[in-house]
């Protein structure tokens, strides 16, 4: 049942040989990839707004310079993280761009930082999306929390199937939103350069005494939230077609352009439109009502707006595993972020994704938008970090030409270390929890390398001096009685060694003398020890008895616990049967110097 299920929702399973045909082409790729940084076209002019309103109305005004600001920034992080790309194809972005160049402790700062990010990311985006339904459908609200969930779920199961179809369905609410908006821009722009609009706002005459340097770099590094997802090229070169690092760069700058184009493009909208934030109504919602009217064309804006922001999250969920994929192969993470599902991508970090991100949606009853500054350092620390650790390269490489790709990457470090720390300096109850919490999440992976190595000391061996031995110890084999399964484990452990014991465990006088007498006429030709247990244990007695053969071992070799157990055909029948058999397995495998095996018997019906 289970598996028919999984072969509905994921997939047949791939062969090995197909990965090279999960690969992106530039246009496939910038869906996937892209999807986080365009969706922020959808709330981060708001993000602007809502510190410049503090000031009043009139200082809306500022929204235009603070705009080409983030463009600035924009540009500068494109080229920068094209110089990255280039140095390393292979991926992993800030995370092996500070490793290689600044060391351990800095790459895992990097890493970690992302992968919280990714995390943030789906929960964020996933708010975001049902905020823009509520928007259009208010008697929603209440559902707002399902909504959430049920689209991580889509998304999980989607990217569960693979990344070349899901970027096929993905694909198109991500370029129905481009369309969407730009066909916004064109109408609204025509509109207003027509004369033909009508302001949402009348506070154009408000004093601007409230306008300070703060309230300014405030909204500045709330405008660069929009910004976030950014970095998803250079962590996902692997998922390129060849010529991946160039494929890569190229759509890196396709983003680039249309990222800055609509975000641009919805500022100067805002701001011509007279659009003051509320909390009933997105930006983006009162732009496209004030500029096509509560129509048709206005729900399909809000639709597109919010599958685009579900959609955002797809970039974590294309990231994150990948990323998680090279912590875990530099054993940082546990190992099964190494494995590749049925489907070819690594199912375990898309699942944990989903798990995580889902739990952040429960836990703030889809009220998220607190996380926004979080994850938006989470962002602007490995993009400090990977510029830092690009200036550490050329610095240490002199590569031909290197001068201006230090200068750029100089800037671009310089740039965003200025943005971390205003976000530092400016939403410092906001953001504080990440320099707790990171911290600790840096110590795990420590622990976890810790723990990778201690075990590969310990079972390293010297293969010209240590090899296998032959040490026929004792095997005690437990019973319940005579039947087939006890029959068909003292076979099995006969042919093991000569030293078998038999050890069954009774409550009564009579018990044990009724066992020992059908023992004597069975006569299998293996010693019975019988134990009287007093407290009705069977599990105790028999962990006594062979800890007491267990210390004799040196003496006659290595104990080995032999479990007879028999298996039913349907597993509800497991449920009409004692478990002693796991129990005894659950407490034996605790224990030092005992070999715990079970003998499986299969029944018919």
């Amino acid at each position: 049942m289970v598996s028919q299920l999984k072969r509905l929702f994921i997939g047949r399973p791939m062969k090995s040989s197909a990965l090279a045909n999960e690969k992106l082409g530039k246009l496939k790729a910038l869906a996937v990839l892209s999807s986080d940084a365009l969706s922020s076209v959808a709330y981060g002019t708001e993000q602007i707004l809502l510190v410049l309103l503090l000031a009043g109305t009139a200082a809306l005004w500022y929204s235009l310079p603070i705009a080409v600001a983030v463009l600035g920034l924009l540009l500068i992080l494109v080229l920068s993280y094209r110089q990255t790309i280039a140095a390393y194809p292979t991926g992993g972005g800030a995370y092996i761009v500070a490793k290689d160049n600044l060391g351990t402790a800095t790459g895992l700062l990097a890493g970690g930082s992302l992968l919280v990010d990714y995390i943030l990311t789906v929960a964020v985006s996933s708010s975001a999306g049902t905020d823009a339904i509520v928007s259009a459908f208010p008697a929603l609200h209440d559902d707002r929390v399902w909504i959430a969930l049920i689209m991580i779920g889509f998304l999980t199961i989607m990217n569960l199937r693979g990344v070349t179809e899901s970027a096929s369905v993905l694909a198109i609410p991500v370029y129905l939103f481009v369309i969407a908006i730009f066909a916004l821009l064109v109408t609204g722009a025509i509109r207003y350069l027509s004369g033909d609009m009508h302001s949402a706002s009348s506070g154009a005459g408000a004093a601007l005494h409230g306008v300070t340097l703060f309230l300014l770099l405030k909204a500045f590094s709330s405008g660069c939230s929009a910004l976030t997802g950014v970095e998803a090229m250079s962590n996902a070169v692997p998922h390129f077609r060849e010529p991946a690092p160039r494929n890569a760069s190229t759509t890196l700058v396709m983003m680039g352009v249309l990222l800055g184009a609509m975000f641009m493009g919805i500022t100067l909208l805002a701001y011509g439109y007279g659009i003051v934030p509320n909390a009933k109504s997105t930006v983006v919602s009162q732009i496209a009502e004030a500029v096509l009217g509560r129509n048709i064309f206005y729900y399909m804006i809000q639709g597109v707006t919010a599958l685009i922001l579900f959609m955002a999250a797809n970039t974590a969920y294309s990231a994150f595993p990948l990323l998680a994929y090279m912590l875990a192969k530099d054993k940082y993470m546990p190992r099964a972020f190494t494995v590749r599902g049925d489907r070819l991508g690594f199912s375990n970090g898309i699942v944990f994704l989903g798990v995580l991100s889902a739990a952040l949606i429960l836990a703030f009853g889809g009220e998220t938008e607190g996380l926004i500054p979080l994850y938006a350092v989470g962002v602007f620390i490995p993009f400090t970090l990977s510029q830092l650790g690009m200036i550490v390269r050329w610095l240490r490489l002199k590569p031909a030409g290197w001068v201006p790709k230090l200068i750029m990457n100089t800037i671009g470090m310089l740039t965003t270390l200025f943005i971390t720390l205003i976000f530092i300096f400016t939403k410092w109850s906001q953001v504080w929890v990440v320099f707790v919490f990171l911290p600790l999440v840096i110590l795990l992976f420590y622990r976890i390398h810790q723990h990778y190595s201690n075990i590969a000391e310990e079972l390293r061996i010297e293969p010209e001096k240590e090899k296998p031995y032959i040490a026929k110890g004792t095997i005690i084999v437990p019973v319940a009685g005579i039947t087939r399964v006890v029959m068909h484990s003292l076979s099995y452990a006969r042919s093991l060694s000569d030293q078998v014991v038999a050890v069954y465990v009774g409550f009564s006088d009579e018990e044990l003398e009724a066992m020992e007498r059908k023992w004597e006429q069975w006569n299998p030709g293996v010693r019975l020890v019988v134990i009287r247990s007093s407290y009705r244990s069977v599990i105790r007695p028999l962990l006594k008895f062979i800890h007491t053969v267990e210390a004799k071992s040196p003496e006659h070799g290595p104990v080995t616990v032999l479990i007879p157990q028999f298996i039913t055909r349907s597993w509800w029948h497991a449920m009409l049967h004692n478990q002693t058999s796991l129990l005894l397995r659950a407490q034996l495998f605790r224990q030092q110097d005992i070999v715990v095996t079970t003998v499986p018997y299969h029944l018919k019906r």
